[in-house]
């Protein structure tokens, strides 16, 4: 297997959960309520699986590892948007966050907020995948050796084997300080 097969195996959860966005848009601009338990689960969705899973593997391991080639201008340019567009996500799942404490908080207008991140979400993943899935993971494989790529798969695994350690030590550590 080559180390893009996890990546675009995540991809698919990924957009499924992207994809119920715009039914959850809908829902709300129908019942002009906002389901915070989804959006609690969209937001620790994307922030554990998403950004700190699958971003975290990109970023942490074959991002850095071409780094250390000589990839073309193209190569480079593409790296380079996809970790703008990964921080993009970032803020955009924290504003989702926030609007939905505000929301919870009693502030109806956070609506609002609520359905614009949503609809960031929704159409930032669809893009950002499809480059990463088709001008992207295929062409970056040439810069490894087969040696190179077999330990990088390993180095994903391992990297997934420690992700739901680290998840809930954080989930700890958070109660710890109140």
């Amino acid at each position: 297997m080559k180390p893009i097969g996890p990546l675009m195996w995540e991809h698919r959860l990924i957009e499924k959960m992207a994809g119920l966005f715009t039914r959850e848009i809908n829902r709300i601009k129908e019942e002009n309520a906002v389901n915070t338990v989804f959006i609690a689960s969209a937001v620790d969705f994307f922030r554990t699986y998403a950004d700190r899973t699958h971003h975290g593997k990109e970023e942490d391991i074959l991002f850095r590892d071409l780094e250390k080639k000589r990839l073309s201008p193209e190569h480079n340019r593409i790296m380079r948007e996809l970790v703008e567009e990964h921080i993009f996500a970032r803020k955009t799942v924290g504003r989702l966050l926030e609007a939905n404490r505000k929301y919870l908080g009693g502030d109806k207008n956070s609506i609002t907020d609520v359905i614009s991140c949503l609809k960031e979400l929704s159409e930032l993943y669809p893009k950002h995948i499809e480059k990463e899935d088709k001008h992207f993971f295929f062409p970056i494989l040439d810069y490894f050796t087969a040696e190179e790529q077999a330990a990088m798969l390993k180095e994903f695994w391992e990297f997934d084997k420690n992700m739901i350690h680290e998840k809930y030590r954080k989930v700890v550590e958070e109660f710890s300080k109140t």
